[in-house]
């Protein structure tokens, strides 16, 4: 079969790309890079981009959009500097930098996808409310620090449960599940101290971008952010011997699902209360609830969020597709793919 003909997608299920991936005799990197960059075709860059990855055996998640590329990989060891030479190549990427996983050895994806989306991270603004051109100061983790210990306004530009397990000190969260609802929120919540200095961070820095943007066409005159994100922080501190001013675990957007930036345990198992800020998806595919699990309940419940989830996890597969099939909403969940800490699941599944 042609190149040109060649199926751009992945072809297994999971349980045989878990299985390849176990049978792998070499250590993988995980990274992440984003740009805001004017892509005139994304299409044929997802195509490009697909099948030179695809023969490296690069897994991850990547987004293209003509406003630019966000992108999370896990490269095998052997073919880094060919991925990075790949990525180097595309005169929009060729001054990208890379943000690598805190703990990179641990299996981060199975499989290749690479979409072209409307936005690089969905925010739901209109062009005329950011230009992101105009955006916040970029801050080392030693400026960061600094601007920590004189006062500075710290914002967690992410969503509920990223800063549940982690967070820096004193910030200020909020109680959010999407991107989309919390711009509005923050310029709120923060809206009378458009004269103060403003510090906002996020995974790896794309939020920041949008959100440093937005803030200052909404009138905030000191905005700042972390460059890098929560990644680069975690990497600068530990080379340059700083305080660390993080608190627990960066979620982190693959199936880790989080990286330890301090030993701070500062959540609970979503079924017994016990300290855990181990992340899990329901085992039970009709849910895939997210939530706290610790190792006890994972044993006891099957990796499920309830026992009634643990009982229809073990029915036939076919049999759990009829029920899918008959039922008429997208998910037993609804819309909300992950709970807050002061809810109780069996609760909460009984009033969905």
């Amino acid at each position: 079969m042609g190149e040109k003909n060649k199926i751009l997608h992945n072809k297994f299920g999971r349980k045989d790309l878990e299985k390849l991936l176990s049978e792998e005799n070499f250590e993988r990197i995980t990274l992440s890079f984003y740009k805001y960059v004017i892509i005139t075709d994304p299409v044929a860059l997802r195509k490009k981009l697909f099948v030179t990855w695809d023969k490296l055996s690069i897994k991850g998640r990547i987004y293209i959009a003509a406003e630019g590329v966000n992108a999370q990989l896990s490269c095998p060891g052997p073919n880094w500097s060919k991925c990075v030479r790949s990525i180097k190549a595309i005169k929009e990427f060729e001054d990208i930098p890379f943000k690598i996983a805190v703990e990179e050895n641990k299996p981060s994806f199975l499989k290749l996808t690479i979409k072209v989306k409307n936005q690089i991270v969905a925010d739901g603004l209109e062009e005329a409310e950011y230009d992101v051109t105009d955006v916040g100061t970029h801050l080392t983790a030693e400026e960061w620090n600094d601007c920590m210990n004189n006062g500075a306004i710290v914002v967690d530009v992410r969503n509920h449960y990223e800063s549940r397990i982690g967070h820096f000190e004193g910030a200020i969260y909020l109680d959010v599940d999407t991107f989309r609802e919390e711009l509005p929120l923050i310029t709120e919540k923060i809206k009378e101290k458009k004269d103060e200095k403003i510090l906002l961070y996020c995974t790896g820095g794309i939020r920041c971008e949008k959100t440093s943007s937005y803030l200052k066409h909404h009138g905030f005159k000191d905005v700042n952010q972390l460059h890098g994100g929560i990644i680069d922080y975690a990497k600068q501190i530990e080379e340059n011997n700083l305080e660390n001013k993080f608190i627990g675990k960066n979620f982190v957007f693959d199936d880790r699902l989080g990286e330890k930036i301090s030993r701070d345990i500062i959540s609970t198992c979503d079924q017994c209360g016990k300290p855990c800020d181990d992340y899990t998806n329901c085992n039970y595919v009709d849910c895939n609830l997210l939530f706290l699990q610790c190792e006890t309940c994972q044993n006891e419940y099957g990796g499920c969020c309830t026992k009634e989830c643990e009982t229809m996890s073990k029915l036939p597969k076919g049999e759990q597709k009829e029920i899918r099939k008959a039922r008429n909403r997208p998910s037993i969940t609804s819309f909300k793919k992950s709970i807050r800490p002061q809810e109780n699941i069996a609760e909460r599944k009984r009033n969905t």
